[in-house]
């Protein structure tokens, strides 16, 4: 079925696969949004990366990815208001695809209120005009996407403004990122046949199943993506969990509940590379146990030289799964109905 382009046409109708294999090119777009952004690290103590859904992973990715290249606290807000402490030496990232995220002009409101320094990123909408209304930077990304197929617009010049204020230099990470999702999409694209396709083949074994997909480190975020691509992209109930946290509850559940546990597939996202001896034996230790007691287990090892392309490529990966996913259960991987329907609701309350 994965292998009929005919029929892959016909259901992924607004062609979502074609925008995930454009992802690359994408990159090298985004990379130059945001030169004009121009801030010094000594005018700040904390910085806040504030959006919700597909627009709000860029400030999970940004945050884990600084963790430790990072002076000051990167925080991510997702919730109209924001924490108590922002003042006058916080930055703060309103960002919405759209501009019109009502959450994000909740942040965008409270954060002029406390006098913050504000960059907003969108392609149009609200966020916009009141950006150049209060004379606040501005990155506009180009229109025409959905939220979490705009990933590589929204998320590059976040990065790329924190690289000039922490001064670290992305160039090399950058060019290992583009380099890493090229190969990945010549890898798995929509004319490479199953028995060569590693994303045709994990959207197979996930078919049929609740995807439960679990994170680490720097793959934290990833599996966040993973599960929301799934979930509006495949538009199927899939959880996440993060090591070692999960260790200390979620697998109790797992020892008792096995006739649950049957319906699940399980991912575990791997890299010898930089996983330590407690990462690397509680991992070992879920996929032993979920290969007794759940119906999959999956190992994605993640490819890359640097942290980010790790992140990235993996994750590229996952937005692949999740079409695939989409068309082995005949649905287009476009629409999502009843987050229109929610927001058109709030906005008659």
């Amino acid at each position: 079925m994965l292998d009929n382009i005919n029929l892959i046409k016909r259901i992924d109708c607004s062609d979502m696969l074609g925008v995930v294999e454009n992802f690359p090119n994408q990159i090298n777009e985004a990379a130059s949004l945001a030169e004009d952004v121009n801030l010094d690290s000594s005018d700040f103590s904390n910085i806040i990366i504030g959006g919700m859904g597909g627009s709000g992973i860029s400030g999970d990715i940004t945050e884990i990815y600084f963790k430790d290249k990072s002076r000051i606290p990167v925080y991510v807000n997702k919730d109209y208001n924001l924490p108590s402490w922002v003042d006058k030496k916080t930055l703060v990232f309103v960002i919405s695809y759209s501009g019109n995220t009502e959450e994000s002009l909740g942040m965008l409101k409270h954060a002029l209120n406390k006098k913050a320094t504000i960059i907003g990123i969108s392609s149009d909408g609200i966020l916009e005009r009141l950006c150049y209304k209060n004379n606040l930077y501005h990155v506009k990304v180009p229109r025409g996407f959905q939220p979490r197929a705009a990933l590589a617009y929204l998320l590059f010049p976040t990065l790329y403004i924190l690289g000039e204020i922490f001064e670290v230099d992305l160039s090399h990470e950058i060019k290992d990122v583009i380099e890493s999702t090229s190969v990945l999409k010549e890898k798995n694209k929509r004319e490479i046949p199953s028995s060569e396709n590693q994303a045709k083949q994990i959207a197979s074994r996930l078919y049929n199943r609740i995807p439960q997909l679990y994170g680490w480190g720097i793959f934290s975020p990833v599996a966040k993506r993973w599960r929301t691509q799934l979930n509006e992209n495949s538009k199927v109930i899939a959880r996440e969990d993060i090591l070692p946290e999960c260790n200390h509850n979620d697998i109790v559940g797992w020892s008792y509940d096995k006739e649950t546990a049957r319906r699940f597939a399980c991912v575990l996202f791997r890299d010898k590379g930089l996983e330590d001896i407690s990462i690397g034996g509680r991992l070992d230790f879920l996929k032993n146990m979920f290969l007794e007691v759940a119906g999959d287990v999956i190992e994605i090892n993640s490819i890359g030289r640097g942290r980010l392309a790790k992140i990235i490529s993996t994750i590229y990966l996952g937005d692949f799964v999740s079409c695939y996913l989409a068309v082995l259960r005949n649905v287009d991987p476009t629409p999502v109905d009843v987050i229109t329907k929610l927001k058109e609701k709030l906005r008659r309350v």
